[in-house]
């Protein structure tokens, strides 16, 4: 596969709203197995499309070790309770913030064969998600977060006491 850019805050297609996706074919999975390299080769749990320049609603995920979630077309259909919770972006390097999200949601989506699939998380998986799919939109973490900083910042903190 191959490794792809990552397109950076102030490119204005994170900020453009995707189109859905009408056919699952090998263009689409090759995509997603290329965001899935590129996901990994930045040590992230996540990358949507509009993250390497495919305006199309789709994202990979992996939120847990060797457990690859593929979201084409993804739809949150429910969602319960609240976290509080950091969060970075590869779009947005170097940065972190906390961000409220729902502590349970109920996510469907095509998967790399065109099947609809539901499944239900919760936790660290729900966030990632609900970041994932919030790209699809054109929002960033930043457009709801607080204490956005440089987690450096904070090291260099703790060694200076």
């Amino acid at each position: 596969m191959a490794i792809r850019n990552i397109v950076r805050q102030g490119d204005p297609i994170l900020r453009k709203h995707c189109r859905e996706i009408t056919d699952v074919n090998e263009h689409i999975r090759t995509t997603m197995e290329d965001m899935v390299d590129t996901m990994r080769s930045e040590f992230g749990v996540g990358l949507a499309g509009p993250q390497v320049g495919v305006m199309r609603r789709m994202f990979v995920a992996e939120p847990e070790p060797d457990r690859v979630y593929y979201m084409i077309n993804p739809e949150i259909i429910e969602q319960s309770g609240s976290q509080v919770g950091e969060e970075g972006c590869l779009s947005i390097p170097g940065l972190i913030g906390q961000v409220e999200r729902p502590m349970k949601i109920k996510i469907k989506a095509l998967d790399l064969d065109g099947n609809m699939q539901e499944y239900d998380l919760e936790g660290f998986d729900a966030r990632v998600m609900c970041h994932e799919n919030d790209h699809l939109d054109g929002i960033l973490y930043t457009d709801t977060a607080t204490d956005v900083h440089d987690p450096m910042e904070d090291i260099q903190e703790e060694e200076e006491k």
